[in-house]
Parts: C-alpha cells; structure tokens; sequence
C-alpha cells in the first residue's frame, strides 16, 4: 500500500487530489506518527499504538483538497500542521470514547482502555488533543487555533447530549441531528476551514461542504449500525441499542412500528436481543429512509461545489469524497 494512504478505500481519492496530495499525506502521516510517540514513557506508547492503528485519514485529506494545490513551501507545512492537528484531534475522540464506552476493540485491535486502564486512556487522549494544538501554534495562526477549538467545544458539548439522552426513545430528530453536527460534523467542517486558511485564502469557505457530508458520514454509519454485518463493520449490529445510543434508524422506526413506541432500551442487554431490535427496525423501512436522508444531504453538498471558484480538479476531488461517504453504505 503506498504510505500516503492509510487504507485502500481512500487510494482513489488520494490520485484525484493532484500531483502534490500524495507526498503531502505522506507528510502528514510521518508528523502523526511523530506526534503521537512525541511524550515519554507509556503515553509515547499508547498514542503511538493509537496512531498506527490507522484508518481513512479522511479529514487531513479534506484539509488538503480544500486548500488546492500549495504555492510555496511554508504552505507546504502550514498544510501538515493543519492535517495532522485535525487527524490527531480525531484520534484523541475515537481513545476517550472508548473509555466512555468501556470498549475492548478499536478497529479489531485492543483499545487502550482495555489494555492500560482509563487513567491511562484518559491521559493518552488528552496528550494527542495537547499535540494538536501544539502543531497549530507552530505557524502562529490564531484564527486556525481557534477554528478547532470551537470544533473541539463542539464535539464535548455532542458527547454530553448524547450521554443525556441514553436510553431515552423519545429523541427527536432535530436533538438527534444536532447531536450528529456537535459530535461529527463539525470537525469535517473545521477541515474544510483549515484547509484554505493554511493555504492562505482565508474568504474561500467550504464549511457548508464539510458540515453536510459529516452529517451524511455519521447518519450512514449509525445505519450501518443495524444493518451490519459483522464482518464489515467489525461489531455486532446493534452495538449502539446496546450502549442505549437512539439513532435515526430506531426514531423514524418508531415513527412507523407502533408497537417500538413502548419499548425500553435497558431491556436490550444482550447480543441477540439487539439483533432482533435490528430487525424489528429494518422491517419499517426506516433504513431505507434514514439512508435517503444522508444521500440528499451528500447530494447537496456536492451541488454546492462550484468549479468556477474551485477549479474542475478541485472540485471532483471533492466531490469524490462526498461520494466515498455513501459508498461506505453501498
């Protein structure tokens, strides 16, 4: 796999953002794994473990095809400072969520909460959240700095709503949506910003782009929650029924199956209930539904795209990872 891309899925992608975006993620990558072994002792460990774990990459990748082609060199490294701040931020999520969540895998691989404990998980995520900042602050560039910190106020305030709604049926969807935008969008859409900042051209906003194929991201993927399988998402369907997580499968479902608008979540404590709990879901139609929804908001944030400002290449590069956020579905 060539090393400028953290997983085949995203190779495509890579190609289509010009000549200068595979050694740029190669940049970045080298800067997260630096970045992630930067502290001492056990936290260079875990957040390098962290790190190595991989993934998509999609939101460095974003920072780069939002700013287009760099022209010249301190760009360069404004652009891995902003790639990797925003990958590391992700990073530090995906390590307290497991705590949160009391979670033994991450991408099929031990967690660091279930290898060194939460204190240790805790540290390790505060660490690549203090790295982040500290990648942004090389350049000096305080409206970046405070781009992704509103993004990380953001996701803070979304962990918070969705721990108050635990268990509770009677979500709406706006509170779920907005949810999905504190947790997920908004750091989609603090890519898209950083991009364009690092490369100097502060008044290009992409933000709206960002915003909307993070909604369609985090919508597909709670569907992808109750349809599975197993072997594609890496857990067992229904893991978010299990952790009393209401998502837009179950809202719309109960908007269809009566009988759903009497259950209660904590009885669902095992495997084989939650399968069921999917299936009873599927059998509205809810799926479907709830795949329409994150399809018309990818739609249009790809009509939002205008080649005329962006350029052709820009802009299908873009819009291919609009559409690789429905292609997870697929």
């Amino acid at each position: 796999m060539d090393p400028a891309v953290a997983a085949p899925e995203t190779a495509e992608l890579v190609r289509a953002g010009g000549e200068h975006v595979p050694a740029l993620m190669r940049r970045i990558e080298e800067r997260l794994r630096s970045d992630g072994a930067a502290h001492a002792g056990p936290l260079a460990e875990h957040g390098g473990t962290t790190i190595a774990a991989g993934g998509k990459r999609l939101r460095p990748l974003l920072v780069l095809l939002a700013a287009g082609a760099p022209q010249d060199p301190d760009r360069e490294d404004a652009l891995v400072r902003a790639g990797a701040a925003v990958e590391l931020i992700h990073s530090a999520t995906l390590v307290h969520d497991d705590v949160l969540d009391a979670a033994a895998l991450r991408r099929g691989k031990p967690t660091v909460v279930a290898q060194a404990g939460r204190e240790m998980a805790v540290a390790t995520g505060d660490a690549l959240f203090a790295r982040a900042f500290a990648a942004l602050t090389e350049g000096g560039d305080a409206e970046s700095v405070r781009v992704l910190s509103d993004a990380c106020s953001s996701l803070a305030r979304g962990e918070l709503l969705q721990r108050a709604d635990a268990w509770d049926v009677g979500v709406t969807l706006d509170r779920y949506l907005l949810r999905c935008e504190l947790k997920t969008a908004r750091l989609f859409e603090a890519a898209c910003r950083l991009g364009p900042l690092a490369a100097g051209d502060a008044e290009l906003r992409l933000d709206g782009f960002g915003r909307r194929i993070g909604l369609g991201f985090q919508i597909l993927d709670d569907v992808l929650d109750v349809s599975g399988p197993v072997e594609r998402t890496g857990k067992h369907r229904g893991t978010d029924l299990l952790d009393g997580t209401v998502t837009l499968p179950l809202i719309l479902a109960r908007e269809r199956d009566p009988a759903l608008t009497e259950l209660d979540l904590r009885a669902v404590t095992s495997p084989a209930q939650a399968e069921e709990l999917c299936d009873r879901i599927s059998a509205t139609g809810a799926l479907d539904a709830a795949r329409d929804h994150a399809l018309d908001l990818v739609a249009q944030a790809k009509r939002d795209l205008d080649p005329a400002v962006l350029g052709d290449g820009r802009a299908q590069a873009l819009a291919l990872v609009a559409d690789s956020v429905v292609q997870r579905y697929s």
